[in-house]
């Protein structure tokens, strides 16, 4: 039996990469957003290929994304933010509500969005989670952009030319 196995991979180079980092909790995103951006680079990603954008907070993420979605200029986009529970019902709305936005604007454009906003119990989770969050976030949209352009060119073409 002969399997058409489609893999990805972890090499950045050409890739455009958008970032949308929420400023709120702002100690935690810092963290978050500067292991993201090396670790694009380091993995062939070129700082000029990097845009970044700064938002408010989590609820915003979605709409950057989607606006830079629109452009059709990023082979992936990266969400960092962070939501830490507080008193009030407040934390499952915009928890749920800024991740439901990123995933629609993944689907929406067909195009990767590395969901990284954090949602923990209290900051010490969220600090302790900051830089693998980032990393984890830009190999995913590295993986994940390559992964697109690997099932366009096995797959590539219309229903006609199948």
């Amino acid at each position: 039996m002969t399997i058409n196995r489609i893999e990805s991979d972890f090499n950045g180079e050409g890739l455009r990469i958008g970032v949308v980092t929420a400023r709120f909790n702002a100690e935690i995103t810092e963290q978050e957003e500067a292991a993201c951006l090396a670790t694009l680079v380091d993995n062939g990603v070129a700082a000029a290929d990097i845009t970044l954008v700064s938002v408010p907070g989590a609820l915003e993420i979605p709409l950057a994304l989607a606006q830079l979605a629109e452009t059709g200029r990023f082979d992936a986009l990266i969400a960092l933010g962070a939501v830490i529970r507080g008193e009030t019902y407040h934390f499952e709305v915009v928890s749920n509500e800024s991740c439901q936005g990123v995933s629609r604007v993944g689907l929406e454009f067909h195009l990767p969005v590395a969901n990284g906003i954090l949602t923990t119990e209290d900051e010490a989770q969220a600090m302790a989670r900051a830089e693998d969050k980032g990393r984890d976030c830009a190999m995913a949209a590295i993986e994940m952009a390559n992964l697109l352009f690997a099932i366009d060119d096995q797959l590539g073409g219309t229903e006609d030319d199948r």
